[in-house]
């Protein structure tokens, strides 16, 4: 049974123009891509799960990546009435396609949003050509600034990304570029910002000149302050936080993500791309094969590229809804997670400490809902370790 918590597809597109050095997402640099190969595989993947969950109502889709904007407008659209065509749809679906500043212009924002696209999300990351440089970015600010409000008269939703905490970064200096990026917010209608602290993910290029001594990152005093500062100046702005790195006006949330958040259903389609099933009353995690070339290959000649299949133990499904739900300013359904885990949040948690971390200020326990407050979201991996450990 599908509830409110969504049904979503995922669609990863592995190519960029270049790495960025802090990136751990399946992302690869190609000379040239063949789009009509990559077209029919992402469209024979797709019919593949389509056929394995024909009850569903797809409530979102999203183009990941990778760099999707790199994607032939035409693949998007293809990829997009395939998608109306295998799933009953909302009538709101939100289609989400990510893009960087370098790799648009009006007129590639026009083809994508005729594609079908309604929701942009974009890659700026900082407001600063020095630290855009050291992110490995081939923007520059003028030339962001020049995409975010171009994208503005566009599409009917907008979403950019900051990194914060970054290397002699101060809680000044931040809270000077996130006002700056909440008065171009507002000045433009852009009605999302996904605020994320840099952090050094093993297997980066970033990570390994990290433990070579070659920059230090604030201390955590500084970064806890950024983090403070986001969640008010934000708030103050009209766009409080709907989960711990993102914030939106009224009604701008991003649906898809709340579908993972929520615990609710989703495809996976593309290299490395995940995927979480209800199939046969259990819930299965799917993961597609990662390299390229390699997950091509094996579409062309099975219909699908899956490298894994697995069913999720009901306890380790319990702890992933509590884990996910606890993320996001509306808390746990109690009903919902009872649903979908086949248990109560009391019968999971330890004992008592739901009633110790609500008394010590870091949940609230109420009738419907369980939440982590805002010192709990702040604190939250400690506040998991009481629950579940």
């Amino acid at each position: 049974m599908q509830g409110t918590e969504g049904f979503g597809l995922y669609v990863h597109w592995p190519f960029c123009i270049s790495k960025c050095p802090y990136c751990d997402f399946n992302s690869h640099v190609a000379q040239s891509i063949d789009q009509t190969a990559w077209k029919t595989g992402l469209l024979t993947e797709l019919a593949h799960f389509a056929a394995r969950t024909p009850d569903k109502i797809l409530t979102s889709i999203f183009f990941g990546g990778g760099t999707p904007s790199l994607m032939d407008p035409a693949t998007t659209a293809a990829i997009i009435e395939a998608a109306r065509k295998s799933w009953r749809t909302a009538n709101d679906l939100e289609i989400t396609l990510e893009a960087n500043p370098g790799t648009v212009d009006a007129d590639r924002f026009n083809a994508i949003r005729d594609a079908g696209v309604n929701r942009l999300s974009m890659g700026v990351q900082a407001l600063n050509d020095a630290d855009l440089k050291f992110l490995g970015r081939r923007h520059g600010v003028e030339e962001a600034r020049r995409a975010w409000r171009a994208a503005a008269k566009i599409f009917p939703r907008v979403s950019f990304d900051l990194i914060y905490a970054r290397p002699q970064q101060s809680p000044e200096a931040w809270r000077g570029e996130l006002g700056e990026a909440l008065r171009e917010v507002k000045d433009n209608g852009i009605t999302h910002l996904s605020l994320y602290q840099l952090t050094m993910e093993p297997g980066t290029a970033m990570f390994d000149a990290h433990e070579r001594g070659e920059f230090a990152l604030p201390g955590e005093d500084d970064a806890a302050t950024m983090f403070e500062d986001t969640q008010a100046l934000c708030a103050e702005a009209g766009f409080p936080a709907y989960e711990i790195s993102n914030h939106a006006g009224d009604g701008a949330t991003c649906r898809h993500n709340l579908t993972y958040w929520r615990g609710g259903d989703y495809v996976g389609v593309g290299p490395g791309a995940h995927g979480r099933l209800t199939l046969n009353g259990g819930a299965v995690a799917t993961r597609q094969i990662k390299a390229p070339a390699l997950w091509l290959k094996k579409v062309e000649g099975a219909g699908q590229g899956t490298q894994e299949e697995s069913a999720i133990a009901p306890e380790d499904r319990a702890r992933e809804l509590l884990m996910m739900g606890l993320r996001i300013g509306e808390g746990v359904d109690k009903a919902r997670f009872a649903r979908l885990a086949g248990q109560t949040i009391e019968a999971l948690a330890n004992p008592g400490s739901i009633g110790r971390l609500a008394a010590g200020g870091f949940l609230e326990d109420g009738l419907d809902t369980l939440k982590a407050t805002a010192p709990g979201r702040m604190a939250l991996n400690a506040v998991l370790r009481e629950l579940l450990v």
